[in-house]
């Protein structure tokens, strides 16, 4: 047993990130979703979009995120010897190289269909995703990742960042003429995750220190001013615009959960990454955490509602799979830095709740949403979209450290 150093002396419970059962079981199912996600390979060439039984779907649209996805989640998978691993990331690369770059305007577009261009927009929240894609196959040794890397750098400094800011911005046609003047914290956040992992594979400290503003604008500026929820969506001179409401998935009103719990555990990886500085991050990223669980977990029917509207109250009560993965890496990065029995409440809450409701133990894969009743729907969602979200929830929480995986898994390859 372990005893906390904060309490009055009672002991702790066992904990199931250091139980080999449970351990196995998240390896167990890595296995399930690989395997089912393996069915989405397209002998065309990119990747089919499947069915709830994994079954390829009549739209051959691909977009940038989800090829993207695929070449980094199966890079994931390839640290710890998943079988195909290498077929996936390599047609994910080829797509990326041969089909979402534009060798015309420079970039990468956001949607194909076969070959052809359906939706030619560059969108920082695509390019961030590029670039978590190049930095991953990186560590798996691909022969063109440093081609990839290196060149969707350069678009994302020379179109998106925003120096004055520390920020990027969204979205240009494909010409790099104006789009709109829309600027997020969506695109950001998952900017922190690729430069951190671009960092862990390059060294380059100018990845690092990109994130660490993005997270000192979000953390230091707006999430003590907002009551620890963190505002969607922003004016160009990136002030709060509290009254957009843009796609109903990607960029809905007010402040999504989901995306604390994500920026909690990046913030405790930029801070491991930057040495453990004595700075307060372990406060802030629990701070956020907890807010959010606070805020969204349904107490009737478990899960997490959507979007909360800015004075804190419920906007959206949808559930999707997404916010459960991410709460599970952010109290799951807490519990590695300290043994706290609450956290591993909500450590087996979590889990427990994903594994009668979200986790598809026939078919492999997570059920992306949930109606009223607590059974699949599909009213957002045709199929199962990606494992990005759900594949980090079972293989984060095995890492040794609280660093991005893939540095981990490499470890955890080995012992296995």
């Amino acid at each position: 047993m372990i005893t906390s150093s904060n309490s009055t002396g009672s002991k702790l419970p066992d904990f199931w990130l250091d139980q080999a059962e449970h351990r196995a079981w998240l390896l167990a199912d890595a296995g399930q979703q690989f395997a089912f996600f393996r069915k989405s390979l397209d002998p065309r060439g990119g990747f089919f979009n499947l069915d709830s039984p994994g079954n390829p779907l009549e739209d051959r649209t691909q977009d940038l995120h989800s090829t993207t996805r695929i070449v980094h989640s199966f890079a994931l998978g390839r640290h710890i010897g998943t079988p195909g691993a290498d077929v996936m990331i390599e047609q994910g690369m080829r797509h990326l190289l041969n089909v979402h770059r534009d060798r015309d305007h420079g970039g990468y577009v956001y949607a194909t269909r076969g070959r052809e261009v359906s939706d030619g927009r560059k969108l920082a929240y695509g390019h961030v995703f590029v670039l978590l894609a190049a930095a991953s196959a990186m560590t798996c040794g691909h022969p063109d990742a440093k081609y990839l890397l290196e060149d969707v750098t350069d678009v994302l400094d020379r179109y998106f960042w925003e120096e004055e800011p520390g920020l990027f911005a969204d979205e240009w046609n494909r010409d790099w003429t104006p789009f709109s003047t829309y600027r997020g914290m969506n695109a950001n956040m998952h900017a922190i995750e690729a430069m951190l992992t671009a960092f862990e594979a390059t060294g380059q400290t100018s990845y690092l220190r990109k994130a660490g503003r993005i997270l000192d604008f979000f953390i230091e500026g707006i999430a003590p001013r907002e009551g620890w929820r963190l505002p969607e969506h922003y004016t160009a001179d990136w002030q709060i615009d509290r009254l957009y409401e843009g796609n109903p998935m990607f960029r809905p009103a007010g402040s999504t959960p989901g995306h604390s719990f994500e920026l909690s555990r990046l913030l405790l990886q930029y801070w491991d990454l930057s040495g453990r500085p004595h700075d307060g991050s372990p406060a802030k990223a629990r701070r956020l955490m907890e807010q959010a669980l606070k805020d969204a977990w349904d107490t009737e029917r478990g899960g997490f509602i959507y979007t909360l509207a800015h004075d804190g109250t419920v906007a959206r009560a949808d559930r999707y799979w997404w916010p459960v993965t991410e709460a599970i890496g952010a109290v799951a990065a807490v519990i590695k830095l300290e043994r706290r029995s609450g956290d591993e409440e909500w450590y087996r809450r979590l889990w427990n709740f994903a594994a009668d409701r979200l986790i598809d133990h026939q078919n492999g894969g997570w059920f992306p949403e949930l109606d009223t009743g607590n059974r699949p729907a599909d009213k957002q969602f045709r199929g199962k979209p990606d494992l990005y979200h759900s594949i980090q929830a079972v293989l984060y929480p095995l890492t040794p450290g609280i660093s991005y995986p893939v540095r981990g898994l490499a470890v955890l390859g080995r012992e296995h």
